[in-house]
């Protein structure tokens, strides 16, 4: 791919000029409205500190949950306008619109090295929209915001690597319109994917976990015939479970795809590995009782919460000897400390491999979340990807629109 970089764009200089970045704001808040996980807005501050720090006038476009195409209150960027300052250490402003009069006002009256943040993207409902003139007309609008006094155009940096595999107007349209760039985060990422999915070092390991196989089907496929070893724990082992004939108890199944988890058991059943052992309770919450049973001997009233320790220790082995891993998904129900300890158990089986000298990616999401919530050390592993749905669409070897449009 020949795709202008950041350091491109600094060479051509930006002191005095409008610079429109889609950052990756997308942190998860509590009840209270403070975010539990900054992870998202620290991955951001490289390339946004980069450009201010060059003189740049910088205006930021983001989303935060999914509000319905109007501005809702819940949804508002001022939480992360206060963490973004705090990481740059300069004073970021909150536009009270997207694109509105505010915006504008705020924008004309930037001065070199003044960042902007735009309120959440996704109340405007162009952003999103199925109609390419809607999208592009949103899209013209951000570019107005960073266009010089002259006429001149100002510049676009997409470095939201979690929503590159978006066709929406602030990922791919912009990119249309103004001379674009990959920032920091999106150039890593893609460097990072490029080697999993072409010449990377075997053994090569690949764990999966997450709800459902629905989600991850198309991975499965595409990586089954390109790792040696491809383990599969959280709700989704179920599924494959009961294709072999187990019972589950009240576990999450997915009926509808028993039969196509028997054809990958049939196809790659020495590359598939499932859990030997279950942490099962008979209720879904964090003061349920647990017990560990064999994998196939759930009793019919309980549902499997976590891998046990026997899981574990095999998986441990499995990624021992592993010189590639690629990790999405976690074991458990990791968010309940009683559930927890599949999902620690394997990650640390992952730093192991990569204190050995194996290159190990965590792709995004929950696992990303995982890491963080259960104390691991985030240097533990050589990559942490911020996007987790973009990772899984580029390993199933699908185009990511944002990508595709600077190239």
């Amino acid at each position: 791919m020949a795709i202008k970089s950041l350091s491109d764009l600094l060479a051509e200089g930006v002191e005095g000029r409008g610079v429109l970045v889609r950052s990756d704001l997308n942190v998860p808040l509590d009840d209270s409205g403070n975010i539990t996980d900054p992870g998202r807005i620290i991955a951001s501050v490289p390339t946004l500190k980069a450009l201010a720090e060059a003189g740049a006038k910088v205006v930021v476009t983001a989303h935060l949950g999914r509000p319905k195409g109007e501005p809702d209150p819940k949804f508002s960027l001022a939480p992360v306008a206060a963490a973004l300052g705090e990481r740059l250490g300069r004073h970021v402003q909150l536009a009270g619109d997207v694109v509105g009069t505010d915006a504008l006002a705020r924008a004309e009256g930037l001065t070199d090295g003044d960042v902007l943040l735009l309120e959440n993207i996704r109340f405007d409902p162009r952003e999103t929209s199925k109609d390419d003139a809607e999208r592009l007309g949103l899209a013209k609008a951000l570019a107005g915001l960073v266009e010089g006094a002259d006429g001149s155009p100002g510049a676009f940096v997409s470095d939201g690597f979690g929503v590159v595999h978006r066709k929406q107007a602030s990922v791919y349209d912009v990119a249309t319109l103004l001379p674009h760039y990959a920032g920091t985060l999106v150039a890593a990422e893609v460097k990072v994917l490029e080697q999993l999915t072409t010449a990377g070092e075997r053994p090569y390991a690949v764990v999966l976990g997450g709800s459902k196989v629905s989600d991850k089907l198309a991975v499965i496929e595409n990586l089954a015939t390109k790792a040696d070893s491809l383990i599969i724990g959280g709700g989704m082992c179920f599924t494959f479970l009961a294709a072999q004939g187990v019972s589950v108890g009240t576990s999450l199944l997915q009926e509808e795809m028993i039969d196509t988890c028997k054809k990958l058991l049939e196809t790659y059943g020495d590359v598939i590995h499932l859990p030997v052992d279950i942490v099962v309770a008979d209720k879904f919450a964090a003061d349920a009782a647990a017990e560990t049973v064999a994998a196939d001997q759930i009793p019919a009233g309980k549902m499997g919460l976590d891998i046990g320790p026997g899981s574990v220790k095999r998986f441990t082995a499995l990624l021992s000897n592993a010189k590639t891993v690629f990790w999405n998904g976690p074991m458990g129900v990791f968010e309940f400390p009683a559930f927890a300890a599949g999902t620690k158990g394997v990650a640390e089986a992952i730093i192991g491999a990569t204190e050995k000298g194996a290159f190990s990616v965590v792709g995004g999401g929950d696992s990303a979340a995982a890491v963080r919530l259960l104390g691991l050390p985030e240097d533990g592993f050589s990559h942490i990807s911020t996007g987790g749905g973009a990772s899984l669409e580029y390993l199933e070897g699908k185009t990511l629109p944002g990508i595709d449009v600077l190239d």
